[in-house]
């Protein structure tokens, strides 16, 4: 059996206090406040009316009942009803409160994060599998509006109501009061070991949710991986090895959980049960009324729940400040930096045109400190409205150099200018307008042809830049849809074929007439014939702009007007096509290999 998957993410925050989390919380609550705290205060007044009726029964044993008077009896009875009544309507108003307020609440907490996700850099995304991020927008954002809903008010309430209790008792006999306060001290360390514990166990469960949501992601998406190399029955030990991680400690917080509840309800229905023999010792002397300790058993009952209700809420508590510290864990993580907000010129009367690498150099951020840099001193230059293929063995770091364009990866050092402007002076937007680009892996999304097409133009783009950039990419088969270019593609663009994929996202590329263009070996899934018709049209593209060319086949290189060789990270040589043939053992060895790779 393989080895289940780990999905490593970096480490957590500095921990905090369950309390200190959820104030963190704040920001989104103040908008609803007004209508929060009305909620709690009426579920306090409903939580308090319960203990009213205690004090009415006493009333009703003491008077009606011992002066056998059926009147009295009947106006007590109906203050007990009209108690409960209000009692539940208030409890409904406290719902009606928060639902509205309380679901726009979880709502901005996930389109914040969603935004936040929008704007990470790529190399966060490298580091974090996509089930975690999934897990944190669905699971624990779900926990949060649990949490506010019901949790935080009844902390509140539950510990405004015990207090009240104990305040009623102590007057109706401060001796049997005490009696019931005895085991506040061993429930107040038995909650507080057991807040430790859960906490722990409560993060390893969230945590595993999202190894357990990208197992099944991932399964999902590499379904004909999975199908072909016939390994379902291995996904599915790997999946249920997770699965049975999560039931574990689903099982350990279940076990923490039953525990704590029942000390909490062991404890006072022991003192409960001394004071009702003292009390009954007492009524029996005379020193007590039999109707002040039916309300002071009424009283004692009426607080059976909001004590023990302790360990259930501290429980939710615990997983919505977990899920608290996990949402902020992304939230927290610094976003791209935007970049000036006044436009750059396009250009410096002082500087060359065109695409300058000088002295490029490029680490990943998670590499270790001993391994060599993946770019080493790249300079390059791409003079205006030329095309320059980019040729290199696999690993070279053609991919991550034509990444460092639009700025998907940060440059260690050095710098490259854009018709004179330097990226990193550039508001990302403005950039990101200016240079288009074409990934050797084409992604699609679940929309139509038509939408995945213009998310590379402008806003007024329409249907003629539509058939210009299908025309240019010989996407001809998109009329054979079922419904032309309203045709949904599905996930991941899975209905179409490989080839079809990259024409569509070579497509997007080219249908804004970008002045930089960025092309990552685009025409790798196409067969030769279709190769060639691309690339006649694609000519016709490449004459008003600047474009960078990863090639590995020398149909593709013959696009260019010149060839830089990537060896190592640094640039070898750069010349024609001809002439590196010529001067280049290197280049002639990698071009040899893809003629025979053609043939």
């Amino acid at each position: 059996m393989p080895p289940s998957p780990s999905y490593a993410v970096p480490p957590p925050a500095p921990k905090r206090s369950a309390v200190r989390s959820l104030l963190r919380l704040w920001p989104y609550l103040r908008p609803v406040r007004v209508r929060f705290f009305t909620a709690a205060f009426v579920a306090v007044v409903a939580s308090c009316l319960s203990l009213v009726i205690p004090l009415v029964l006493k009333w009703m044993v003491d008077g009606p009942v011992a002066d056998r008077d059926p009147g009295g009896v009947w106006l007590g009875a109906l203050a007990v009803l009209a108690l409960g009544v209000a009692e539940a309507l208030l409890f409904g108003l406290r719902r009606w409160l928060v639902a509205r307020p309380l679901t726009g609440v979880e709502a901005a907490l996930r389109g914040d994060l969603y935004r936040r996700l929008q704007r990470l850099p790529v190399a966060f995304h490298d580091r974090w599998a996509s089930g975690q991020l999934l897990s944190r927008a669905t699971t624990d954002l779900s926990l949060l509006r649990m949490f506010l809903v019901f949790p935080l008010t009844f902390l509140f309430v539950n510990g405004v109501t015990v207090l009240a209790g104990f305040v009623v008792l102590l007057t109706q006999d401060w001796g049997l009061g005490l009696v019931l306060l005895v085991p506040v001290v061993p429930l107040i360390v038995g909650c507080s070991l057991f807040e430790v514990r859960y906490a722990k166990v409560a993060r390893r469960a969230q945590d595993q949710v999202g190894d357990l949501t990208t197992v099944v992601e991932e399964s999902v998406l590499g379904i004909r991986v999975v199908k072909g190399f016939g390994r379902h029955r291995s996904q599915e030990r790997a999946f249920a090895v997770q699965a049975g991680r999560l039931r574990g400690t689903e099982l350990r917080k279940a076990r923490l959980l039953a525990t704590v509840w029942a000390f909490i309800t062991i404890v006072p229905e022991l003192a409960v049960g001394a004071a009702l023999v003292l009390g009954t010792v007492q009524v029996a002397d005379g020193s007590l009324s039999a109707g002040t300790l039916v309300a002071f058993l009424s009283t004692a009952l009426a607080l059976r729940w909001p004590v023990e209700s302790i360990g259930f809420l501290l429980a939710m508590s615990q997983e919505a400040a977990t899920a608290t510290e996990r949402y902020f864990e992304v939230m927290d993580q610094a976003e791209e930096e935007p970049g000036p907000v006044a436009p750059v010129a396009s250009g410096q009367d002082d500087a060359p045109g065109g695409v300058v690498f000088e002295n490029v150099c490029f680490r990943y951020p998670d590499a270790p400190e001993d391994a060599p840099p993946v770019l080493r001193g790249v300079d390059l230059r791409i003079r205006p409205g030329e095309t320059l293929a980019l040729v290199g063995a696999t690993g070279s770091g053609k991919t991550t150099l034509t990444a460092l364009v639009p700025r998907l990866h940060e440059l260690t050092a050095g710098r490259i200018l854009l018709d004179g402007a330097d990226i990193t002076a550039m508001p990302r937007e403005r950039l990101r307008a200016l240079v288009a680009v074409a990934f050797e892996e084409p992604t699609l999304f679940s929309a139509s042809v038509r939408e995945n097409v213009l998310m590379g133009a402008g806003p007024d783009a329409g249907e003629p830049e539509l058939r210009s950039a299908l025309d240019v990419s010989q996407a001809g088969f998109v009329a054979d849809l079922p419904k032309g270019t309203a045709t949904e593609v599905g996930e991941q663009g899975l209905s179409l074929s490989g080839g079809q994929r990259q024409r569509l996202a070579l497509a997007r590329a080219v249908v804004g007439r970008p002045r930089f263009l960025v092309l990552d070996d685009p025409l790798s899934a196409l067969d030769v014939h279709t190769e060639a018709l691309v690339e006649a049209a694609l000519r016709e593209v490449l004459r008003d702009t600047t474009a960078l060319v990863v090639a590995h086949r020398p149909s593709t290189v013959l696009l260019a007007d010149r060839v830089a060789l990537l060896s190592e990270g640094r640039i070898a040589a750069v010349g024609t096509h001809q002439e590196l043939l010529r001067s280049s053992v290197e280049y002639a060895w990698l071009m040899s290999g893809a003629e025979d790779g053609e043939r």
